[in-house]
């Protein structure tokens, strides 16, 4: 894993308006950014139109051409993420369009304990049910980004909110609990 005191550095010198302060972040940060993008595509259909490095590089101008006012590693690994997800959705959503008969391509959460085949659900789902939580309870949704999707441990999760890692585990409970009831009565594609 990066340290965190580079990246929080160079987010700093980018948000200062130091041009080059981000291409030397994407070139620290590109493994973990690759590897959460693996992570995204292993849920994902085999025989996907996107390759992991295709969406490093897609979040990566996402990311450059943002204005945001970075806050510090956890922030922008929250932000990668959330691109990531934009992205697969997007791309999910533009496919469903050019291919209205075929059903949507399904994904299994199993790091949210969704692994049994009656729960898998698409990117869309997902989605959709994330922004359902992020409705109701916002802070949840993002503790769930931020650890699933974000790659981040209890710890960094629990520093970048500014909570105890004790709130992040017992939101990270409701939460999956949350999720995994709202996608049990989505109805299904």
């Amino acid at each position: 894993m990066v340290p965190d005191a580079p990246i929080t550095q160079l987010l700093r010198e980018s948000r200062e308006g130091r041009a080059e302060a981000m291409d030397q972040l994407m070139a620290l940060a590109y493994r973990q950014l690759h590897a959460l993008a693996s992570q995204f595509m292993r849920a994902e259909r085999p025989n996907h139109t996107l390759s992991t490095t295709a969406l490093v590089h897609e979040t990566y101008l996402k990311l450059i051409g943002a204005d945001i006012p970075w806050e510090d590693r956890g922030h922008f690994f929250s932000i990668a993420a959330r691109s990531m997800r934009r992205i697969l959705v997007d791309h999910a959503k533009s496919r469903n369009r050019h291919k209205r008969k075929g059903k949507a391509q399904k994904v299994s959460l199993d790091d949210i304990d969704l692994a049994d085949p009656r729960n898998a659900v698409t990117i869309l789902e997902i989605d959709d049910g994330l922004e359902r939580l992020a409705n109701q309870d916002a802070r949840m949704a993002q503790i769930l980004e931020l650890l699933y999707f974000g790659g981040l441990t209890y710890e960094e999760v629990a520093q970048s909110l500014n909570i105890s890692a004790a709130t992040v585990h017992r939101e990270l409970r409701m939460g999956k609990a949350w999720l995994q009831s709202a996608l049990a009565k989505s109805p299904q594609p």
